[in-house]
């Protein structure tokens, strides 16, 4: 099953909201190529939570539980969300200064198109990320 990465602003949602509301819908994305990778999740797919703002780190794992679907609440066809739970905070906060200092990671889109709020993580990013989270 494929792994994704999501951003948000804890001050606005972080994964603290997300363990205590148990599920919610992944809203909010309009960029297109985020929107390419968003309608690719499914569910049972693994989530990166990664919190913007003053963080700047790979902060929980969260899980897909639901396909990406058209969202409901906008008119236009090409938006869509996904239903997320948590899963659990990381051990160890793995932040974006550890991820570019780290040569595994220059063709990440983390950091070459840093501003996409929904990325897939390959296998190799996926365990690079678990092992400096201590996972």
């Amino acid at each position: 099953m494929p792994t994704w990465l999501v951003k948000t602003e804890p001050s606005t949602y972080g994964f603290a909201d997300l363990q205590r509301e148990k599920k919610t819908v992944w809203s909010g994305v309009a960029n297109n190529a985020a929107l390419l990778h968003l309608r690719q999740i499914r569910k049972g797919d693994a989530i990166f939570v990664y919190h913007t703002g003053d963080e700047k780190a790979v902060v929980a794992l969260a899980m897909a539980v639901s396909d990406s679907y058209p969202d409901p609440k906008e008119k236009d066809p090409k938006l869509a969300v996904f239903d997320i739970a948590p899963v659990r905070a990381l051990k160890k906060q793995v932040t974006l200064a550890q991820i570019k200092a780290d040569k595994r990671f220059k063709e990440f889109g983390l950091v070459k198109i840093s501003r996409l709020s929904v990325m897939p993580v390959p296998p190799e990013i996926e365990a690079a990320l678990m092992k400096l989270a201590g996972e």
